[in-house]
């Protein structure tokens, strides 16, 4: 189950924001193999005075539309999954939302099952379990 919350420009019109977050999750179904509906994004804006960020690091070419996408999952995927996964992102969010694949910034947090309680106060892998999964 992953969660991601996003970073965007402020003044980013509602319809570009749910493109983006379709198009994030859609590329998280197609590479790393999480169900349809385990869909928990956060999308938030940032001003020009909120965010530092060099321009030309590891000689990619950002622009001030940079959007940064943070993703915290269980830990288990391999390097080549997670290739897999930044290049969907950076293609859909390119053809779905029209953004440069240059300003797209991915970073994963990794953790364990038992890290998570998605509702009822109750930790997720005791739900699962309860279910006989």
């Amino acid at each position: 189950m992953p969660f991601t919350r996003i970073a965007i420009k402020e003044g980013t019109p509602v319809k570009k924001r749910k493109d983006i977050a379709r198009n994030v999750h859609q590329a998280m179904v197609d590479s790393i193999g999480i169900t349809e509906d385990d869909f928990f994004q956060l999308i938030s804006e940032y001003g020009q005075e909120d965010f530092f960020f060099d321009r030309g690091f590891l000689d990619i070419d950002r622009s001030d539309d940079l959007v940064v996408i943070q993703i915290t999952l269980r830990r288990g995927r391999s390097d080549a999954m997670k290739r897999d996964l930044y290049a969907k992102i950076a293609g859909n969010l390119r053809d779905g939302a029209g953004i440069r694949p240059e300003d797209i910034f991915i970073y994963l947090n990794e953790n364990d099952f038992s890290d998570w309680s998605v509702g009822s106060g109750q930790m997720s892998m005791a739900i699962v379990q309860q279910r006989g999964s």
